[in-house]
């Protein structure tokens, strides 16, 4: 009898492990794709504005609409999460995501294009925070922050997917038979979530449990913005992600092909290598909190290499040839996503946690949406020439646009040092 039961521990835990890798891989998956549609303008942006003839201000709209809609499903996504669960939160958006690819495949002005970009916002909008509260539900605390690194750094593929990949796709077949490439990936990808991203009977049980009424659930948002800690988090995630999504998602495109004169299968190249380094540094920051026994620590270090680069792309004019340097640099530097995510999920309670966490992401991607749209209206304060048909901006706007960047991180970072830290490893 005992020797039955000590052969069945183990193939009971590796049946575990099996089961929480497929859940692993296709809460990834489904992730890749909101990487890729919002980091997709980053590398088409130029074809966009020649194709719709946009000026900056309307390619900085186009693509912050996205973080606009996503970050007003935040709310109403964390309550979602914590009555109903992940999983349905991720199918009733994912619907909307294909459809919406769809729309703007076929998008024959600027108004259809915009339409489609904020639906696209809101279908992707569950992609990271339910999983990470599914996670938070199957996984222990002191795993977490590795699980959202493997999550934030296995979903940047999609990111990853967006610079010379995309621009290959888009040089091959056009940018709109591209998006009907990514919307049956995307139906693919919403399949694996139907089948193998299913919780507990123990998590459903004990969500049924403490079911909440409506007031209930909104009294639950103000609370968790009651947190200690809780604004500091808020505003250092708010002031990284934004300065990231400024650069890789929008800018990183009219930068390189105004100012260095790169076409778009270079300009794919060197996106590529910001991406690379981007995953690589979400994958190394996010196991370093247990190495310090912290999170704000080396949160902290990363957030200072991030600000120097932001600092180097203000102040250096840069030769060509440090472009790929530059581009590593900044995309592993500003890899500390997992560490601020694990650290804002500490602060809350379990039946805070979609609450809590969403809440958090509303100043993270409404961040984004701000200074994308503000960014856009900096660079045509300078005024633009007609190139070749293209409008091109002196290289001055780029600049400054870095450094509005990295003085806002300044502050959030002088914000976040006293931040409290109650990482589970710590004595």
């Amino acid at each position: 009898m005992s020797s039955t039961s000590g052969e069945a521990a183990p193939l009971k835990r590796e049946s575990a492990a099996s089961s929480g890798a497929v859940i692993v891989a296709a809460l990834v998956g489904i992730y890749m794709l909101s990487q890729f549609f919002r980091n997709a303008l980053g590398v088409i942006g130029p074809d966009l504005a020649r194709a719709f003839d946009l000026d900056a201000a309307r390619l900085g709209f186009l693509s912050s609409v996205f973080f606009l809609s996503f970050a007003i499903a935040q709310i109403p996504l964390g309550m979602a999460i914590d009555r109903w669960g992940p999983r349905p939160a991720m199918l009733a958006t994912a619907a909307l995501m294909i459809g919406s690819t769809v729309l703007f495949a076929f998008a024959r002005n600027y108004t259809e294009l915009t339409l489609a970009r904020m639906l696209m916002g809101f279908g992707c909008c569950s992609f990271l925070m339910a999983p990470l509260a599914l996670y938070a539900e199957r996984f222990p605390p002191e795993r977490f922050s590795t699980f959202a690194g493997i999550h934030l750094g296995g979903g940047s593929f999609g990111m990853l997917a967006a610079t010379a990949p995309l621009a290959w796709l888009a040089g091959a077949v056009g940018w709109r038979n591209s998006f009907l490439v990514a919307a049956v990936i995307a139906v693919i990808m919403a399949t694996c979530v139907v089948l193998f991203a299913r919780e507990t009977p123990e998590t459903l049980a004990r969500r049924r449990a403490r079911s909440e009424t409506l007031g209930e659930a909104l009294a639950g948002v103000a609370a968790a913005t009651r947190i200690p800690g809780f604004w500091r988090i808020f505003f250092i995630q708010a002031a990284t992600y934004s300065a990231f999504a400024s650069i890789i998602g929008l800018w990183v495109g009219p930068w390189l092909s105004q100012v260095y004169g790169l076409p778009l299968g270079a300009r794919g190249r060197m996106t590529l290598i910001l991406a690379v380094a981007q995953i690589a540094g979400l994958f190394f920051w996010g196991a370093s909190d247990r190495w310090f026994a912290s999170y704000r620590r080396p949160a902290l270090a990363s957030i200072m290499l991030a600000l120097a680069t932001l600092a180097t792309g203000a102040l250096v004019v840069l030769p060509a040839a440090a472009l790929p340097a530059f581009m590593a640099a900044f995309g592993f530097f500003f890899g500390a996503t997992p560490l601020l995510t694990a650290h804002g999920k500490s602060l809350f309670p379990r039946e805070l946690t979609g609450r809590g966490m969403t809440l958090i992401n509303t100043g993270v991607i409404g961040g984004a949406f701000a200074q994308q749209a503000f960014t856009g209206f900096v660079i045509e304060a300078f005024g633009s020439k007609i190139v070749e048909g293209v409008r091109t901006y002196p290289p001055e706007a780029f600049r400054l646009v870095f450094g509005l960047l990295a003085v806002q991180l300044a502050i959030a970072g002088f914000f976040y040092l006293r931040a409290p830290d109650p990482h589970p490893e710590r004595a």
